[in-house]
């Protein structure tokens, strides 16, 4: 819906160039997108967790009023169409290669998991569509499901995949076993604990749509539909459809949050592709609440037992980790990389650990499939690891703020490879605890515990000291341009489009910085059809540094390409000028970067138009996030009473940003740990949780108050220097609150408990 932008506001200067379009109706979401003679679809999706499809009968859905096609698993394979992408693949303990399970567009013999995509109605209008799917008559013959790995792993459970028995899709193994072993051999000390990352639905306020025109002349594609990254979307659409990718043209203005959710498609963008180009007209599919709920992937849903073997002197000798993750249904995307190489890649930490091991079970469910969902992994093992230190100083009666500072990674030893040979190249891990603990007030927690106890409420404090391994991105290189327009703007141009991260307003400001110009001046669009650009999506939390670096570069360039034109203007010689504060200097005479543009306006492409480019890696994000919570025990209602967050991002562009991301990966990691949880049916493989009327969503009231600072220590392995942000406030977050809820229950004598910590849960540890 649009709105007429108020003239008494049109006139404010937003912090983000952003906002004042979208906070006054003005931005254009994939629903907004209408086509003329465009269609609508509606999928009609298995009410069964699993069975045999016997029949599809179209017949009365085609009779019904306003319909013009169905389509079906044969409509697919006609097309040619192939399966939802599968995952790079992956060798097991055995050396062998992962069998990967795909999606299907539509299902053919056997539908696996509630809300699984059957059919298509296309319709002249939505409600059409939705009526005309109730009369698609499906046959099926029941199968008995398992909705847990628990009941996927026992003796004798139903197999959901020929080739895989006992439900398994792979064992993947990382590190040193022997070595572990060893370790745990002559250690002093050993404690291991048992921690469950729950099922997670991802919800984005923006539903998921798509809406695809196809051009008979050029048999081309233009696919409207919220994204992560465009060149990541179109090279999957690619891969499903068959079509080249210079045949595909992804468009998104504004994407309303992703999470992960959203780095590919799902089956609903290649069946109106094949509508559009079957039927000659525009196709759009817009879901609904519910669907998203039993077909947008899920997140989360791993296993992790953890282990810690201590010398005498409290030294780290080793980690050891078995785990399992829910790969749900079938194999997609990010899934089996999530439960493998992810939570290895940074499984020792902050902290100096000789020996490591990981052994990793992959399992299918009759649930849906699992994918990525912020931090793809990588909170779950900050947790596991943090969560770990604190139940071995509790059992060992050890302080856990001079175990961990014993046993971090100093300065000194960076670049410093893990025991699994992971490279982290800098960190001052100790600084940053430290001044995460000052602020937090730490030396005068006791008191205000006591002052709890005095009126009859537990209070607890809890750590969370993370690392994280930020995206490496697809792409051999990020490549952004710029262009001068007459309208006397810069006008920037990348592939990396954002879901609320705020590019561009930070792209625009590293530009800014660099040239010393006024932001004001500065546009940022993202994969506009008329420039061919390689980059990186929005995964991994790398945009800022990845496409950032590059826009750092293109500074240098711009400059570079300017220098002649400004000498020309001057009439002196090159080597004589100076750039700074916007503008070329030569003793007393001056020209502006803006000015000269202006001058210089005429041919196409204009003089100055130019690219920049960067190599970016891993980067190692990490901080010290520190939870203080308050438990009534009448009523088991926790507060959070304080939250303190350092964080070490390399380099900082917009602090604002930056601490908009902080505050929203916080709250995302407070929803898990205090209410969100997908539960199935465990007979039926039924959604129990498939409405905001069963699933609980954070509330901003949970962390009211958030204190973010930062120890900054810049990474030589980009251009700007930065780590990433996106998802340190999950991997801090998720150890921070659960240990300070640990640290609270223990003197009431709980054993360690898992997620979430609903008042109803903790009310009846504390009763029992």
């Amino acid at each position: 819906m649009s709105a007429i932008i108020d003239p008494r506001v049109s006139d404010l200067k937003p912090a983000r160039h952003e906002d004042l379009r979208l906070v006054t109706g003005q931005g254009k979401y994939t629903a907004d997108w209408n086509l003329p003679g465009q269609l609508h679809a509606f999928v009609v999706r298995s009410d069964r967790a699993h069975a045999t499809l016997l029949s599809v009968d179209t017949a009365g859905a085609l009779a019904a009023p306003g319909v013009i096609a169905v389509l079906t698993a044969a409509d697919v394979a006609q097309a040619g169409f192939g399966s939802i992408p599968a995952g790079a693949p992956l060798a097991g303990a055995d050396g062998q290669q992962q069998v990967k399970q795909p999606l299907p567009i539509l299902a053919t013999d056997r539908v696996r998991f509630v809300g699984q995509p059957i059919a298509m109605v296309i319709a002249d209008t939505a409600l059409a569509a939705q009526d005309a799917a109730e009369q698609v008559l499906i046959d099926y013959e029941e199968l008995p499901a398992v909705a847990s790995m628990a009941a996927a792993l026992a003796e004798g459970a139903p197999r959901l995949h020929d080739g895989h028995p006992g439900n398994v899709g792979l064992v993947f193994e990382a590190g040193d076993r022997a070595a572990v072993e060893a370790a745990f051999a002559r250690a002093a000390r050993t404690t291991t604990l048992s921690m469950h990352s729950q099922r997670l639905i991802g919800a984005p306020l923006e539903l998921r749509a798509c809406l695809a025109v196809h051009d008979a002349a050029r048999d081309h594609f233009t696919v409207y539909t919220p994204t992560q990254g465009m060149l990541g979307m179109r090279s999957a659409l690619s891969a499903v459809t068959g079509y080249e990718q210079s045949r595909i043209e992804v468009m998104a203005q504004d994407v309303g949050g992703s999470f992960g959710l959203r780095g590919g498609p799902y089956a609903e963008q290649a069946l109106v592709m094949l509508a559009a180009r079957r039927l000659g007209r525009p196709v759009k599919w817009v879901g609904s609440r519910s669907e998203i709920f039993t077909s947008d992937w899920h997140g989360r849903a791993l296993t992790l037992e953890g282990s810690i073997a201590l010398d005498a002197d409290n030294n780290i000798l080793a980690f050891r980790f078995e785990n399992q993750a829910d790969l749900g249904a079938y194999t997609c995307y990010w899934q089996s990389f999530i439960g493998t190489k992810n939570i290895t890649v940074t499984m020792s930490g902050v902290y100096r650990v000789p020996a490591l091991y990981a052994r990793s079970t992959l399992v299918f469910t009759n649930t849906v499939p699992v994918s990525a969902y912020r931090g793809a992994g990588r909170p779950d093992i900050a947790y596991a690891i943090e969560r770990l230190i604190d139940q071995a100083a509790a059992e060992h009666g050890l302080d856990r703020v001079a175990l961990r500072r014993r046993n971090f990674i100093p300065p000194g030893d960076f670049p410093y490879t893990t025991a699994n040979g992971t490279v982290y190249d800098c960190g001052e891990f100790a600084q940053v605890m430290d001044k995460a603990l000052t602020l937090a007030d730490y030396a005068g927690f006791d008191a205000r515990r006591r002052a709890s106890e005095a009126g009859g409420r537990l209070r607890g404090i809890g750590f969370g000291c993370y690392l994280e391994a930020s995206g490496a991105g697809g792409a051999p290189k990020d490549v952004v341009s710029v262009r001068f327009r007459d309208d006397g703007l810069l006008h920037l141009y990348g592939v990396t489009g954002p879901s609320g991260q705020g590019h561009e307003t930070s792209f625009a400001q590293i530009v800014a910085d660099g040239l010393g110009v006024p932001r004001e001046g500065i546009r940022y669009k993202a994969s506009d059809p008329t420039e061919e650009l390689m980059g990186n999506g929005t995964g991994g939390s790398r945009s800022l540094y990845g496409a950032g670096s590059a826009f750092k570069v293109l500074v240098g360039n711009l400059i570079a390409r300017a220098r002649p034109h400004a000498a020309r203007a001057l009439a002196l010689p090159e080597g004589t000028l100076e750039f700074r504060d916007g503008a070329f200097h030569g003793g007393e005479h001056r020209i502006g970067l803006l000015e000269l543009a202006g001058s210089l306006r005429g041919p196409s492409p204009h003089p100055l138009d130019c690219e920049g480019e960067s190599v970016s890696g891993t980067t190692y994000p990490n901080g010290c996030h520190v939870a203080e919570i308050e438990i009534d025990p009448a009523t088991g209602i926790t507060e959070v009473t304080d939250y303190t967050a350092v964080d070490d991002l390399g380099h900082v562009v917009s602090p604002q940003l930056v601490q908009g991301q902080v505050h929203g990966g916080v709250l995302q990691g407070a929803g898990q740990v205090f209410g969100e949880h997908a539960i199935y049916d465990e007979e039926s493989a039924q959604l129990l949780t498939g409405s905001f009327m069963d699933y609980v969503m954070p509330r901003a009231g949970w962390v009211r108050h958030i204190r973010t600072d930062y120890h900054l220590v810049p990474t030589g392995l980009n251009a700007l220097g930065a780590k990433g942000v996106g998802e340190s406030g999950c991997s801090g977050s998720l150890p921070a609150l659960v240990n300070a809820m640990s640290d609270a229950l223990r003197r009431a004598g709980v054993p360690p408990m898992n997620m979430p910590f609903t008042p109803a849960i903790v009310w009846q540890a504390l009763n029992r």
